[in-house]
């Protein structure tokens, strides 16, 4: 398959790369800076430069074209502040959703956050980031072309990944490993019966593969 990653020099998107390589599949990564192109290229990915602050649907569909899978893994990061939190957070999701359905690709995977909610309280930039991802999540509920999977990690962590998690619409708080969040968006990106499930995720005693079936057409 050809994915393509929005945020594509994140932290997680760069696992998430190597593990869709590795498995044979044709990555795509969307950066906003030349310079990151070449750690996409030894991650296994194609790099392509587009700022998704400014770019219009039309270019992000002209890279979404022919592609099976879209994963939305972008974020300002935890410097940014809280206008950022918006245009990244919140309307660079919808921008991605809205070039992937005109382009034709159905199946849609947010990297979400555990306590997303449109509706949270509270004045910190961190509770404006929780809002925004709540308000990009219901969006892209909302949108019948998308065989969408909403992905809510715990706090992420870079410990080693175990490969062990749990995976369920609500697990309680916890934390997991980058690694692991990687190879359960992996995993995800090739079981479509799993669209229509806001899934949260922390370490637990359940290995990958099991835990995604376990959970696939509920």
């Amino acid at each position: 398959m050809r994915i393509v990653i929005a945020g594509g020099h994140g932290q997680i998107a760069l696992r998430l790369e190597r593990l869709l390589s590795a498995r044979g599949h044709e990555a795509a990564g969307i950066i906003r800076r030349p310079e990151q192109a070449d750690d996409l290229r030894e991650a296994g990915a194609e790099p392509v430069v587009l700022d998704l602050e400014s770019a219009s649907t039309e270019e992000v569909a002209a890279v979404l074209q022919g592609a099976e899978a879209a994963v939305f893994a972008a974020g300002a990061g935890p410097d940014s502040g809280v206008a950022r939190k918006d245009t990244v957070d919140r309307g660079a999701a919808v921008l991605f959703a809205d070039a992937a359905e005109r382009a034709g690709v159905r199946r849609y995977i947010v990297v979400s956050s555990m306590g997303a909610d449109a509706r949270h309280e509270g004045n910190e930039v961190f509770d404006v980031y929780l809002r925004a991802k709540g308000a990009a999540d219901d969006d892209v509920r909302s949108r019948p072309g998308l065989d969408w999977t909403i992905l809510r990690p715990g706090s992420l962590t870079n410990d080693a990944g175990t490969g062990l998690v749990q995976l369920k619409a609500s697990t309680g708080r916890g934390t997991v490993p980058r690694d692991d969040v990687a190879a359960v968006l992996a995993e995800l990106v090739e079981s479509p019966a799993t669209a229509g499930l806001t899934l949260e995720l922390i370490s637990g005693k359940v290995p990958v593969t099991v835990a995604v079936k376990d959970v696939a057409g509920n």
